[in-house]
């Protein structure tokens, strides 16, 4: 599963294609993007490091942005840097998970959606439904994250199968020494995503062997930062959430290295990158719609999202995506903008 590996990559270089509407997943570009010249034709990359501006006048506007949790942190610390140069545009970002991000941006209520999964095919098909086109964008790498409190120094190392255990459909694991007969004769409390979270997804999927196949007594929030509190205050707690999230509470809560097989790995820079940190490591997105990059301010967004994402996303502590990934999503958009 991790998209450092060569395979993984080649597909990957592919994620940032164009994809119109629902059907199949098909790629092509769309007759609906501006033609060059047109009002909603980017303004040319900037340097490195400086927000995008359409020549002219100053840009102005709006852009409504919602989904993964996982992605806010990049696309927030986007936002900010945008509108300091761009103070006529307002950047409203927001975090309902990345199924109910879909939910919106197919309906046409976002201009842009963050993702921490791919675009299911039942999201194609009402985003079809709508008329809404998009393209697919890959952004960044994370590495999903098991974390348990600081007070646990039983659980340095877990199994995929033991994981699968704990958090599979139909799980009988109520005590820490369920999960192993030596560990401690206590509660296991679980703190995890709720269903409408890309986490939620990608994790079930390569644990459990199927999305959204999860026991379900468990504390459940989009917010990830409810779910650090939760870990951070529970001696017997075990919880899930983005790589990001463990960088910026490092004081309160722990890592647990996971045994994919081939020993027990624990995530940072390097393991996600390298590929050595399985089954957990997974790629970013985001999905801004085509109507919307007809405007000039949501173009020049975009565009300086992909232009400076690196920069981001070290700052908000998450792996940068191969460079083949980001190139193919600039190609993607400047195929879109002619």
């Amino acid at each position: 599963m991790s998209i450092a590996s060569p395979g993984r990559l080649g597909a990957l270089a592919l994620i940032a294609a164009v994809v119109v509407g629902a059907c199949g997943g098909a790629s092509s570009t769309p007759s609906s993007a501006p033609a060059a010249g047109e009002p909603g034709q980017s303004a040319s990359a900037p340097p490195a490091g400086e927000p995008s501006q359409s020549a002219g006048a100053p840009l102005s506007g709006s852009i409504t942005i919602d989904g993964s949790s996982t992605v806010y942190p990049i696309t927030e610390a986007v936002a900010e840097e945008f509108q300091k140069a761009n103070p006529g545009v307002k950047v409203t970002v927001a975090f309902s998970g990345t199924g109910g991000g879909f939910k919106k941006f197919c309906a046409g209520e976002t201009d842009l959606n963050d993702a921490s999964r791919p675009i299911k095919d039942e999201e194609k098909a009402a985003c079809l439904a709508k008329g809404i086109e998009y393209l697919e964008l890959g952004v960044a790498t994370d590495g999903l994250s098991v974390l348990v409190n600081p007070a646990n120094t039983w659980a340095t190392c877990l199994t995929t199968a033991e994981l699968k255990r704990i958090w599979d459909q139909g799980s009988t694991v109520t005590k820490w020494s369920d999960i192993r007969p030596d560990w401690p004769n206590e509660p296991i409390n679980l703190y995890g995503p709720g269903a409408d979270s890309g986490t939620f997804d990608y994790f079930t999927e390569v644990i459990n062997g199927k999305a959204k196949q999860s026991r379900s007594d468990y504390v459940q929030s989009e917010d990830d930062n409810a779910l650090v509190t939760g870990v951070a205050g529970d001696k017997y707690a075990l919880g899930y959430f983005g790589f990001a999230y463990y960088e910026e509470n490092q004081d309160k809560i722990k890592l647990v290295a996971i045994d994919g097989g081939a020993g027990c790995v624990s995530p940072s820079t390097e393991t996600i990158n390298s590929g050595t940190y399985k089954p957990l490591s997974r790629p970013l997105f985001i999905y801004p719609s085509l109507a919307a990059l007809k405007r000039p301010e949501v173009a020049a967004f975009v565009q300086y999202y992909l232009d400076n994402v690196n920069t981001f996303v070290q700052e908000v502590g998450y792996v940068e995506a191969h460079p083949d990934v980001i190139a193919a999503s600039k190609a993607a958009l400047a195929a879109a903008l002619k």
